[in-house]
């Protein structure tokens, strides 16, 4: 039976820093003299919901936030920054996601993204090339694991959710995934896709 395959990004197929895998922010305080947890508090744990899903734009609320949070940056200074340091492919994943498409297993992105690091992905970091296409938050208006976002996918494929399979390292989108109807793999350390799917 055909499956259709939805990757998460963050955790499965990207994974931190390019040079070590590390946090993307991990040297921010270093690199930029912006401190990690000032930029929690100021900036994503009150504007990244909205930012994520697609009801705020990134930019103007960034700007607005490192007027208080670091005077001395740019936003876009913050966001070559951040995108360039969470760019990491795993190339294990890569090649099995190919190998799926190469069987006739349609692959698609399904993350938590705003609009300008979803153009990342696909177009910088090539991924349009790897994927038959990407749903994404910012896009659909509703994150994973809301039920909406799961409903919006299946419109979109016009597919019955016993042909998709989820691969997300986020426990909670799993659950979410199989509640409505989808399968599900828990992505976690040192798992092969492969593997997982033989699982199922």
């Amino acid at each position: 039976m055909q499956k259709t395959i939805l990757m998460d990004v963050d955790g499965v197929l990207v994974t931190g820093r390019p040079q070590d895998g590390a946090h993307l922010f991990t040297d921010l305080e270093v690199d930029l003299g912006i401190s990690l947890e000032a930029l929690q508090s100021g900036f994503f744990r009150p504007s990244w919901s909205a930012i994520v899903t697609g009801q705020k734009p990134l930019v103007p609320e960034l700007t607005e936030a490192l007027k208080t949070i670091a005077p001395h940056v740019s936003a876009q200074t913050l966001i070559d920054y951040w995108f360039k340091n969470d760019s990491r492919l795993d190339t294990q994943v890569r090649d099995a996601m190919r190998e799926l498409r190469a069987a006739g297993h349609p692959v698609y992105l399904a993350t938590n993204q705003e609009h300008l690091r979803a153009n990342y992905l696909m177009e910088t970091l090539a991924l349009a090339a790897e994927v038959d296409g990407i749903f994404y938050s910012a896009a659909i208006g509703h994150k994973k694991p809301s039920p909406e976002f799961y409903a919006h996918v299946d419109r979109a494929l016009a597919s019955k959710g016993d042909s998709i399979v989820l691969i997300d390292d986020t426990e909670a989108n799993v659950l979410a995934a199989r509640a409505h109807g989808w399968s599900a793999i828990h992505w976690l350390p040192g798992m092969t896709i492969p593997a997982a799917l033989a699982t199922l």
